[in-house]
């Protein structure tokens, strides 16, 4: 696995690079192609945070802890990176099982939501992302968004190459937003 690791108000000492490529290797073997992994380790305010980024074909594992050692941080950010791994490989196992309900729920009713701006508002940009919109359907998209930690998530629809959301509701359960 090629790792970069970068830190913020810390010193990124060889010691400390290697304990993170050691601990990241124990992912090899669930993945068959090398990967690469990025890393930020900081220190904001006496707390030792770790980020860790593995961009996947169509996926993307990410994690971040916070603790006052940063060790423990790392083990704790791979730990839960772990158990994304293994999610998303079992939902992967299930899904053949579920292409039937999945095509029935495609066919439920569109969700739409509408939100007014108030003139006392000001829109204002502070962050743009660009990702590859690799074809998925709705069960990978929820997947993803729920690995990713978000509310919602864009992505291209495998059937018919159109950009769809999913959101997660307030009520529980997941949205779908199609264009017309």
């Amino acid at each position: 696995m090629q790792v970069q690791v970068v830190g913020r108000n810390l010193e990124i000492t060889e010691a400390l690079r290697q304990y993170v490529e050691k601990k990241l290797s124990r992912f090899d073997r669930y993945f068959y192609r090398p990967l690469q992994a990025q890393v930020r380790l900081r220190v904001e305010k006496g707390r030792h945070i770790c980020e860790v980024t593995i961009p996947l074909d169509g996926l993307i594992l990410r994690g971040e802890e916070s603790s006052e050692d940063l060790y423990a941080s790392i083990d704790q950010v791979l730990d839960k990176l772990e158990r994304q791994i293994h999610k998303h490989k079992t939902r992967i196992n299930r899904k053949n099982r579920r292409e039937n309900r999945l095509r029935e729920a495609a066919a439920a009713p569109v969700i739409r939501e509408e939100v007014e701006p108030s003139p006392e508002e000001r829109w204002e940009v502070v962050r743009e992302k660009t990702f590859p919109a690799k074809p998925m359907d709705v069960e990978e998209a929820i997947l993803q968004m729920n690995l990713l930690g978000h509310d919602f998530f864009v992505f291209r629809d495998a059937d018919t190459n159109e950009v769809h959301v999913v959101y997660r509701r307030k009520e529980g359960g997941y949205g779908l937003i199609r264009p017309e």
